[in-house]
This record gives C-alpha cells, sequence and structure tokens, in this order.
C-alpha cells in the first residue's frame, strides 16, 4: 500500500512522449492516474506501451483515459472531477512551421487556460504545466548570457519562431490566469524543459526523437551545428512529479536541461556506441550556409534555425535542488533513445 492511495491525478495529453513518463512515474508512486487523450480508443494500446516500465505491472489497472480536446470545452469538467493534481502536458508542437502563428498560440493558449479553469473549479490543489525553454531563452541576444528562471523569451521579437511564441504566451497566460483568479484555492508550478531525449514508452514520438532518428538514419551527409540545453524525460517527468507534492515549488518555474551542447555532440556519441554496429553517424560539420538553404525545403530544420551555432546556457540549480540530484548526462539519455529507436523500428537497419 501507498499513502496515495485513493489519490487521483489528471495527465493532459496522455498519449504524449513526455506524459507517458510521467504517467508511469506517477503510477509506481501509488497513484491512481486519468489522462486525456483526443480520442479513448488508444486506452489499450497505451496500457500495453506502458506496462513494461512499471515496477508493478498491475498498477496500470490504475490508469484511464478520458476524451478531451484542448481546443474545445466538452470533457474537461469530467476530466478533472475528483482529482487533487493535474499535469498539464498536452500542447501543440509543430511538424513545421505554421502559415499563421496563431494556428499555435491560439490552442496553446486557450488550451492552458481551458485546463487551469476547470481545474479551478473542481477544486484542484496543484497543477504543474509542461512550458519549455521555448517561454525562457528566444527572441533575445543569448550571447555570454546564462538564462535563469527570472529570463522570458519575447514573444514581439522577429526572429522567434510560432512554437517559441506559443509557449510563452501560454505560460504567461497562465500565471496571469493564477494571480487573477486563483487566490489561495490552487497552486501553479511549471516545468521548463529543452529538448528532450531519453527512452520511450512505446512508439509515439516526438520532434527531438526526430533529431536522433536522423542522425542514425543518416538523413544528413554531416551534422548541422544545432545547439540545445538537452535533458532525459525521466528526469522532466521527475520534476513535475516532484514538483506536484513539493511545498516550496507552488509558484515557481523550473529549467530542466543541462548547459548548451551541440548536436555534433549527440553524434559523437552516436557514432562512437553505434558506429562499429555498422551505423554511419554523421559527425563532420554542415556548413550553416548549407543548413540554411536545407531549411527552405526541410521543415523539421527550419523550425531549429534559431538554435543554429547559439547555445542555449542555463542555470540548472534550481531544478537539481528540486530533485535532490544532478540531472542525468548526455550519454545515457542519447543512448537510451536510440535503443528506443531501434527497438521500435524507427531507424533503419545498418546495411
Amino acid at each position: 500500500m501507498h499513502d496515495n492511495d485513493g489519490t487521483t491525478v489528471l495527465v493532459t495529453g496522455g498519449t504524449g512522449y513526455i506524459a507517458r513518463h510521467v504517467v508511469v512515474q506517477l503510477l509506481d508512486a501509488g497513484y491512481t492516474v486519468r489522462g486525456t487523450a483526443r480520442s479513448t480508443s488508444s486506452l489499450a494500446g497505451l496500457r500495453d506501451d506502458l506496462a513494461p516500465f512499471l515496477g508493478d505491472a498491475s498498477s496500470i489497472d490504475r490508469f484511464s483515459l478520458v476524451g478531451a480536446d484542448l481546443t474545445s470545452e466538452p470533457g474537461w469538467s469530467e476530466a478533472v472531477a475528483g482529482c487533487t493534481f493535474v499535469h498539464h502536458v498536452a500542447s501543440p508542437i509543430p511538424s513545421a512551421p505554421p502559415k499563421d502563428p496563431d494556428e499555435l498560440i491560439v490552442p496553446a493558449r486557450d488550451g492552458t487556460l481551458r485546463v487551469l479553469r476547470a481545474s479551478l473549479d473542481a477544486g484542484v490543489r496543484r497543477v504543474v504545466l509542461t512550458s519549455s525553454l521555448a517561454a525562457v531563452l528566444y527572441g533575445v541576444d543569448r550571447s555570454g548570457t546564462v538564462f535563469t528562471e527570472a529570463d522570458w523569451s519575447n514573444p514581439d521579437d522577429p526572429r522567434i519562431g510560432a512554437y517559441e511564441q506559443s509557449k510563452t504566451i501560454a505560460e504567461r497566460a497562465a500565471w496571469a490566469f493564477m494571480a487573477e483568479r486563483a487566490g489561495d484555492r490552487m497552486e501553479l508550478a511549471t516545468v521548463n524543459p529543452g529538448l528532450v531525449l531519453g527512452p520511450m514508452c512505446g512508439s509515439a514520438s516526438s520532434t527531438s526523437n526526430e533529431a536522433v532518428a536522423k542522425l542514425m538514419n543518416r538523413d544528413f551527409p554531416a551534422c548541422p551545428d544545432f545547439t540545445y540545453s538537452m535533458v532525459d524525460v525521466r528526469d522532466v517527468a521527475a520534476s513535475h512529479v516532484t514538483a506536484m507534492t513539493t511545498p516550496a515549488a507552488a509558484g515557481q518555474r523550473y529549467i530542466c536541461g543541462l548547459d548548451s551542447h551541440s548536436l555534433r555532440d549527440v553524434a559523437a556519441i552516436l557514432a562512437r556506441e553505434y558506429g562499429p554496429k555498422g551505423y554511419r553517424i554523421p559527425t563532420g560539420k554542415l556548413p550553416n550556409v548549407v543548413v540554411r538553404i536545407v531549411a527552405k525545403f526541410d521543415k523539421t530544420a527550419a523550425l531549429a534555425l534559431n538554435d543554429l551555432s547559439n547555445p542555449q546556457r542555463v542555470d540548472n540549480a534550481k531544478v537539481t535542488a528540486l530533485l535532490g540530484r544532478p540531472l542525468r548526462g548526455l550519454d545515457e539519455m542519447t543512448l537510451a533513445m536510440a535503443e528506443s529507436l531501434i527497438a521500435y523500428g524507427l531507424v533503419k537497419a545498418p546495411r
């Protein structure tokens, strides 16, 4: 028996890459977990995906799925009913830059407010929101700056992309809602991860999986110098679960990521481990001018142009204090992701 028996926790976007890990850690901690998805038809498959990652496979019986869509009202009051805590993980992530930024901004902002309103009405104690480093260090000059939780992206800067705008505006709206509406009835904490790597619970793909898959499939002749603060998905989930019940986490943001690494660092780790197994990982540097040309045709590359040779220096002291340990290293998260991509058949076997 756990102390948490009978405590119900909602995880929005329960089928997503990060959300699956949040669900697993909550179930392992003894909570009853409800996920939201646009359709509940995925429940059986999702349970099959998650069960192998649980300390006790039978705890999957404490997981259910309800239908709710961030872009509409129906289902949300039912989703949050009886929940003590809510993890709002769901957010629209583009596979390509949208023609109109509002295609991302409106559902991200309105969806976040919809979840907060429903949570407040249902008497939820605390919401933990998955924000992003996209809300911390875009549309600003990064040179020489080490970013902290006090920093915010500038959504009005012409250099910022629609996704980064959407995450910044949605998180700002969440804090404004709390200040205006919640009083002392409900608390909020945000987790702001960088580029998320690490193992997959099932084949649910993510934008960050794509970067590693492209390297392993040798979709580039050489490696673009994209730079990110990277983080293991298990640490993102642990930050969520810890921020949910740590009294001092109320009202706080947590940058969740290592200090800046280049995608070429990831390629070097993959080449060391998988080169001998026949994978031809591109480790040479793709010239920036070539990347800019490629980005005109490759929409994934276009999303990343802000991070070309532009480091993301971050101070993660706050989240490591929350967790009481350092974050996992780049080797561990990279190799865990590569193993998952191979296991789920998302990279081609070497010739």
